[in-house]
């Protein structure tokens, strides 16, 4: 991503993403997390990284609290990969960050997340092999888009591989 771009990272966790596009001037930067915790965590980490000017952390689940309007250059998620029955409840908050009930909110994902591009803006999805790839290019079949890996990295103390998505 250049410098000057902006950046949405869905799901930001600790910022890591976020605060690192920032570093090296990336403008305009969003963390969001429907986590109250992560969303507090980001905010702080921006600050001391020196970036808070530019990273702006949202507690939003995916799009839902984002201005209709605001676009960004890239959109990326590092997804809840781990497929859990439709109706799924969550035992704590924690397994919000790696459970996704009847990949909801992978369709919600890759339904929505074009409309928050800029034109030829890129929006990115990080999934894991761990997750259920077939039921993954179904969603993104049905919801009009395809799926075009860009890296897969084989992580050897797990035996995982997690494969980066890109489409348009």
């Amino acid at each position: 991503m250049a410098a000057p771009g902006s950046l949405l990272e869905v799901g930001s966790g600790t910022d890591t993403i976020a605060v690192s596009a920032a570093l090296p001037g990336c403008a305009r930067v969003v963390a969001s997390d429907i986590n109250v915790h992560a969303v507090r965590n980001a905010a702080l980490n921006a600050t001391r990284h020196g970036v808070a000017d530019r990273v702006r952390a949202v507690h939003s689940d995916l799009f839902a609290q984002l201005p209709a309007e605001e676009r960004f250059d890239t959109v990326y998620w590092h997804s809840t990969f781990g497929l859990a029955p439709t109706g799924y409840r969550y035992r704590s908050d924690h397994e919000r960050a790696y459970v996704d009930p009847g990949y909801a909110a992978h369709r919600r994902y890759l339904s929505q997340a074009p409309d928050r591009l800029i034109p030829g803006g890129r929006a990115l999805l990080h999934f894991s092999s761990r997750g259920d790839l077939t039921t993954l290019h179904r969603i993104a079949r049905e919801t009009g888009r395809q799926l075009r890996p860009l890296r897969s990295v084989t992580v050897p103390d797990a035996g995982d591989t997690s494969t980066t998505c890109c489409w348009r």
